[in-house]
């Protein structure tokens, strides 16, 4: 069953809003905020938008040298440390250091992935999409929980996508041990999967003040699509044949930091309080639409339904477990 409170609340914002518009009256003086993908795409606008009021922001990054000079207007605001989502190990290694060195944590945002790339796994053996998108970024939520506790209304945001309408949850088979790897079947479940953790964040940490949301930033063009080749694009409608945008993605796609904006909404805005568990596009949160809606916005069910969310809640710790 869903939240009762996944319907859109009319937030006034607009869909492509700029983070301007969304922090106008947000002041992050003191808070301090992690955003994984910090310095890609969305990422990058979001630890600037952050940055730019007020906060704190911690990038932890797989490529550190890089990420320090793509940030590098942004230092000392945003601290660049180590860590790649890939690896559970590396993941608590940042988790031990960040929360030695911290008494609290108020914003964490989600926001690395990875899009229907060739079949890969993690030093695990688990599927890259789920392992990457969910799993790592599991590892650092839960590790987080204790500090953004202590934090004056913490919230945590997730990147989900549209693109959790192409799989729920394969409880059976989430790894493609069994059955042949579909990239995209692979990416739509680590979506889904992004959706349950938020909601089965909230479900055990709004009583400790934390509050956790899901979001589908739009369409962008960033470096997420590295593994589409221009032709797979083009026949998604996305650009023509030469790699230029079409017009339809040029209507309805975003800028990068139109992009940020709904996880910026999710992390700050206070009215927000006491919906958390919810699916968020636009600038507001989805209505809850059917599995064969075709509409291309809302949140199915299986993305939001707090009895899958504790499912794959159990799933991912038996996976550490036996890591």
């Amino acid at each position: 069953m869903a939240s009762e409170h996944q319907k859109p609340i009319e937030s006034g914002f607009p869909a492509k809003s700029e983070p301007s518009d969304i922090l106008a009256d947000i002041d992050l003086v003191g808070k301090t905020a992690i955003v994984t993908g910090g310095y890609s795409g969305i990422g990058f606008e979001t630890v600037r938008a952050l940055a730019g009021a007020g906060a704190h922001v911690h990038v932890p990054a797989r490529d550190v040298t890089r990420a320090r000079e793509t940030l590098a207007d942004i230092l000392p605001a945003a601290q660049v440390s180590e860590m790649d989502l890939s690896d559970v190990k590396s993941v608590s290694r940042f988790v031990d250091e960040f929360t030695a060195a911290h008494d609290s944590l108020d914003i964490l945002i989600a926001n690395a992935g990875v899009m229907a790339c060739p079949e890969q796994r993690t030093a695990q053996g688990w599927e890259w999409q789920f392992g990457v998108n969910h799993v790592g970024h599991f590892v650092l939520g839960l590790g987080m929980m204790d500090l953004m506790a202590k934090a004056d209304g913490a919230r945590l945001v997730t990147l989900s996508s549209i693109g959790h309408r192409m799989s729920g949850m394969r409880f059976d088979d989430m790894h493609f041990t069994r059955d042949p790897y579909e990239k995209w079947t692979a990416y739509g479940q680590s979506k889904t999967a992004q959706a349950l953790f938020a909601t089965g964040v909230n479900a055990r940490m709004h009583a400790r003040g934390v509050e956790a949301f899901s979001v589908h930033p739009g369409g962008i063009f960033t470096p997420l699509q590295r593994h589409l080749p221009t032709r797979e694009m083009a026949a998604l409608g996305w650009t023509d044949e030469r790699g230029k945008p079409s017009e339809r993605a040029a209507a309805l796609f975003k800028t990068p930091a139109q992009g940020a904006t709904t996880s910026l909404w999710c992390a700050t805005n206070p009215r927000l309080a006491g919906k958390g568990g919810v699916y968020c596009e636009d600038c507001d949160i989805a209505a809850l639409v059917a599995d064969d809606d075709a509409s291309m916005t809302g949140v199915r069910g299986w993305a939001v339904d707090e009895d899958a969310a504790d499912k794959l809640w159990d799933a991912t710790e038996r996976l550490l477990a036996e890591a």
